[in-house]
């Protein structure tokens, strides 16, 4: 497997949401190329156990385990400098955490609240702690940020979730552009946009047994390290329901929402869900 200049044995990672899902997944997969594991998560309980698996692999030595609520942050500015004063920098940056309870458009305020200061704040909370560290680095640099596409197809169900998504998407956006123009930056930013994952967030910690269309937090690690390994910004995960350009023909029928005039979110419009399912099928014929 080639190794991005980033990842490879020594260098050091920080992982927030490492307790489970994702993050966890991340941190052990990182842990078997050898890399040093700073383990980041508000769950203090799944974050011990994630930190003694990561063990195992790779040293207590080269583990840290800092609860972490990335909403607060004198939490985060606490990672940072437990870690640098451990290992002196940070080679991959994964602001993973986020949550999702339920909060529709005129409902369930709290949520919202709890919603954008985790998912939102929470990443913006660690781009600023991190960043001005990792730009002065003298080794390259990565930071991934998890978004969802739900924050680009926006479906409905869930409009806070989603919301925060789409502005993860923005905020990383804006974080790859002005990286690009700092003179020597030696750092670069990654949008992962998981597919249908089977997390505790999805309902991984229901008992049920993983439905065959989702993929594992595994499996989505493993592809989203060989997408930053080919330097690509946008790290846009199948599954094994949804096929790449499944996701991409509704990505480009939700941007002709706006382009064309069409009502919001017309793939579920009684008007036009039948004119969305015409244009998938067409547009998949003239692929295959």
């Amino acid at each position: 497997m080639d190794v991005h200049p980033v990842i490879h044995e020594g260098r050091v990672a920080v992982i927030t949401g490492a307790g489970s899902g994702i993050g966890r997944a991340a941190a052990i997969e990182l842990a078997k190329i050898g890399l040093k594991i700073a383990l980041a998560d508000a769950n203090e309980e799944d974050l011990r156990a994630a930190g003694a698996e990561v063990a195992q692999i790779v040293g207590d030595a080269n583990v840290l385990v800092v609860p972490t609520d990335v909403s607060k942050l004198d939490d985060v500015v606490r990672l940072r400098d437990t870690v640098y004063e451990a290992w002196g920098e940070v080679g991959v940056l994964m602001n993973n955490a986020g949550i999702g309870p339920l909060g529709t458009s005129w409902d369930s305020l709290d949520a919202w609240h709890k919603i954008f200061d985790v998912n939102v704040f929470g990443v913006v909370n660690v781009q600023q702690t991190f960043v001005p560290s990792m730009l002065h680095q003298e080794n390259p640099a990565v930071i991934i940020n998890t978004g969802s596409k739900q924050g680009i197809t926006n479906p409905p169900g869930n409009a806070a979730y989603n919301a925060s998504k789409a502005a993860v998407k923005s905020l990383t956006e804006g974080l790859s552009h002005e990286l690009r123009n700092v003179p020597q930056a030696n750092l670069t930013a990654h949008l992962l946009i998981p597919g249908w994952v089977w997390t505790g967030m999805t309902g991984a910690k229901s008992g049920k047994e993983k439905p065959a269309g989702a993929w594992t937090p595994q499996e989505t690690v493993l592809y989203a390290l060989d997408q930053v390994r080919q330097g690509k910004f946008y790290i846009l995960c199948p599954d094994g329901e949804t096929r790449r350009e499944v996701d991409q023909l509704r990505i480009m029928w939700a941007a002709g929402d706006v382009a064309e005039g069409r009502p919001a979110l017309s793939r579920w419009h009684r008007d036009y869900k039948a004119l969305f399912e015409e244009y998938l099928k067409d547009s998949l014929a003239q692929l295959d």
